[in-house]
C-alpha cells in the first residue's frame, strides 16, 4: 500500500511539474510561439487572399493582426482580414497556445493555408471555445468554406 501511495504521489509531482512547464509567455515584439521563426518577408492577408484564389494551398510566412484568440486555453487564433471575416489559425499538431494578451498585436506565422470546409460541429466548437453565448452557436447552421492556416510557429511584431 506504502508503494502505491508513493507512486500516486510521485505521478502527481510529475504532472504538476508538466503543466507548470506549459505556461504562456506573454505576447511581447519578438516572442515566438511554437517553431522558432523571423518576421522576414511575409504576406499580408489581401496577399493571401488573392493567392488562394488562383492556388488550392499557400505555404510560407503570413502577416496580421489578432482580433480573436480561444479563451480556453489559446488553443486558435485569428487574423483580421478587410472583408471583415477573420482567418481561422490552428498551430500544428496542437503543439503549442496563445495568450490572451496577443489579441491586438500584428504576428507572422509560418505555416500553410487552404480554402477549407469547416462542419458545423466544428464551428460550434470553435464557437463555444471563443466564448460565444448559447443564441450565437444556435444561430450556426451551415457549414462554412474559408481560409484556414496550420502554423508551425508565431512571432509577435507588434
Amino acid at each position: 500500500m506504502k508503494k502505491i501511495c508513493m507512486l500516486l504521489l510521485g505521478g502527481l509531482f510529475s504532472a504538476t511539474a508538466v503543466l507548470a512547464q506549459q505556461e504562456i509567455t506573454p505576447a511581447q515584439p519578438g516572442v515566438t510561439y511554437g517553431k522558432a521563426i523571423t518576421s522576414g518577408p511575409a504576406i499580408g492577408m489581401t496577399d493571401l487572399h488573392n493567392k488562394l484564389q488562383a492556388d488550392t494551398a499557400f505555404t510560407g510566412k503570413i502577416e496580421g493582426k489578432v482580433v480573436e484568440v480561444c479563451k480556453k486555453k489559446g488553443c486558435f487564433m485569428k487574423l483580421e482580414r478587410t472583408s471583415g471575416e477573420a482567418v481561422m489559425v490552428k498551430f500544428k499538431d496542437y503543439g503549442f497556445f496563445m495568450p490572451q494578451n496577443i489579441v491586438g498585436k500584428t504576428v507572422v506565422l509560418e505555416g500553410v493555408a487552404k480554402v477549407n470546409e469547416t462542419s458545423v460541429e466544428r464551428l460550434k466548437h470553435f464557437a463555444e471555445d471563443a466564448g460565444k453565448s448559447k443564441e450565437e452557436i444556435a444561430k450556426i447552421t451551415e457549414p462554412k468554406k474559408d481560409i484556414v492556416i496550420v502554423a508551425d510557429g508565431v512571432v509577435v511584431v507588434k
